[in-house]
C-alpha cells in the first residue's frame, strides 16, 4: 500500500550555492534536517547538513562542478535520507517575481515566463530556473510551489515603487521591488507572537543584516518601503553589492575599464560592498576583527553602520514616528557591536539600548524607558517557504 506524502521539501538557491530543509507536515511544519552546497563551481564544493538529532556533517566534493551536477548530488542525497513518495511538495524561493504576488503553482507557463526575465536578474533566476527544471525531471508529477520574495512589497505605494528615468521603462515593469520578502513576513508573523498584533501593526522598521542587507519600513504589517529597488544589488551596502549607487559612477566604471555588461553585473554583484572597500573580506566577523589595525576593514565598518543608520532615520520618517526596530539576518542577529553602533545617536527618535541585554543577544535590547522597543527576532525563509507550500498545496495531514 502507497504510503501518504508527509513531508514538505523547501528550496533556496543562491548563484553559487543552494540551502535546502525537510519538514515533516502538521498544522506547524517541524524542520526535520537542513544542509547546504556552497562554493558551487569551485575546486572543492562543501556539502554541509544537519538534522534533528543534531548531528553535523561537512563533507568537501569535488565532482560538484556546475549548478546542473550539485542539484542532481543533492536529489541523490535526498533519495537516500527519505522515501520521495512520502514528498508532498517542494517550495522554492524565487528572489525575483515582478508582478506576482502570490505564491503559485510551477506550471510551464510560469517556468517559460522566468526564463523570459533572467536579465533583470542573471545572478539568482537561472540558478532557480535549473532546480525547478532538475526536480521536474526526476520527479515529472511533483507539486513545486515559486515564494516569490518580491511579494511581500506588493503593498509598496507607487510613489515608493517608481523610478526617476523615462516613463515607457516604468510601462514594461521597471521599477522599485525590494526583495527579503520572505524574511520579512516571517519576521511580522514572529512579532505577533512574542509582542502581540497591536505591536505588529504599529510602526515598524525591519533590518535584515547579513551578506545581503536591506531594511523596510512597515506599518499595518505591510511594507511601505524598502532600501532594495529593481535588483537586489540596490541599497544599503552589502557583503559585495555596493548598495545604491550614482549614475554617473556606473558610466565611468565601464568606460575607463571598459568593461562589457556582463563583466560590470560581476564587479557590481562579486566585487563590491564590504570586499570592495576593505580588499580582504566581505564578512563581518572578518572586518571586525582587523579594523583596529586595517584601515579599510574599519571603513568598510563604519559605512555599514552609517548606511544602515540613515535607513533606519528615512523610514521612521517614512512611518510618522517608530514603535518598533526588529534586527536580524546573519548580522543583525549576532553581532552586538554593529547593533550598538547603529543606534548609537538615534535617541531623538527614541531609540537606546541595554547594552548588557545586546551583548547577549536578548530577544529585547532596548533601554526600558525608551519609546522605541528594539528586538533581536532569528529569521527563518525556509520554514516560511515550507507553511506557504502548505498553504498553496492545502496540505491538511497532521
Amino acid at each position: 500500500m502507497k504510503k501518504e506524502r508527509t513531508f514538505i521539501l523547501t528550496i533556496n538557491g543562491g548563484s553559487s550555492s543552494i540551502k535546502f530543509a525537510l519538514y515533516r507536515v502538521g498544522n506547524i511544519p517541524a524542520r526535520l534536517l537542513y544542509g547546504k552546497i556552497d562554493r558551487i563551481g569551485l575546486e572543492y564544493s562543501t556539502f554541509t547538513f544537519n538534522n534533528v538529532k543534531g548531528v553535523h556533517q561537512d563533507i568537501p566534493e569535488a565532482g560538484i562542478s556546475d549548478y546542473h551536477s550539485s542539484v542532481i548530488f543533492l536529489i541523490d542525497w535526498l533519495e537516500k535520507q527519505i522515501d520521495f513518495s512520502n514528498l508532498r511538495g517542494v517550495g522554492h524561493r524565487v528572489v525575483f517575481g515582478m508582478k506576482h504576488t502570490e505564491p503559485e503553482l510551477i506550471t510551464q507557463k510560469l517556468l517559460d515566463e522566468l526564463r523570459s526575465i533572467t536579465t533583470y536578474d542573471p545572478d539568482h533566476l537561472p540558478a532557480e530556473i535549473e532546480l525547478i527544471k532538475v526536480f521536474r525531471q526526476r520527479y515529472p508529477n511533483m507539486s513545486q510551489v515559486a515564494c516569490f520574495d518580491t511579494a511581500f512589497h506588493r503593498t509598496m505605494p507607487r510613489v515608493a515603487k517608481l523610478l526617476p528615468i523615462p516613463l515607457r521603462f516604468d510601462r514594461i515593469g521597471i521599477q522599485r521591488f525590494g526583495f527579503h520578502g520572505l524574511s520579512y513576513a516571517y519576521l511580522i508573523q514572529e512579532l505577533v507572537r512574542v509582542a502581540g498584533k497591536r505591536v505588529a501593526n504599529g510602526r515598524v522598521i525591519l533590518a535584515h543584516l547579513g551578506n545581503g542587507a536591506s531594511i523596510a519600513a512597515v506599518f499595518k504589517g505591510k511594507s511601505i518601503d524598502t532600501s532594495m529597488g529593481f535588483t537586489p544589488a540596490g541599497g544599503m551596502i552589502m557583503g559585495t553589492r555596493p548598495g545604491d549607487l550614482d549614475p554617473g559612477v556606473a558610466w565611468y566604471m565601464m568606460k575607463s575599464e571598459n568593461l562589457t555588461p556582463k563583466q560590470f553585473n560581476n564587479l557590481i554583484n562579486h566585487e563590491s560592498g564590504l570586499l570592495g572597500i576593505s580588499e580582504t573580506s566581505s564578512d563581518m566577523r572578518d572586518l571586525l576583527g582587523k579594523e583596529s589595525d586595517d584601515i579599510r576593514a574599519a571603513e568598510a565598518v563604519a559605512l555599514f553602520c552609517y548606511q544602515a543608520k540613515k535607513w533606519i532615520g528615512a523610514f521612521a520618517t517614512v512611518l510618522g514616528g517608530l514603535d518598533t526596530l526588529v534586527f536580524a539576518g546573519g548580522i543583525g542577529e549576532n553581532c552586538p557591536a554593529i547593533r550598538s553602533r547603529i543606534c548609537e545617536g538615534l535617541g531623538f527618535l527614541g531609540i537606546g539600548l541595554d547594552e548588557k541585554q545586546n551583548n547577549k543577544n536578548a530577544p529585547t535590547i532596548s533601554k526600558e524607558k525608551k519609546s522605541v522597543a528594539v528586538r533581536v527576532i532569528h529569521t527563518d525563509e525556509e520554514w516560511m517557504i515550507a507553511k506557504t507550500v502548505k498553504q498553496v498545496l492545502n496540505i491538511t495531514k497532521k
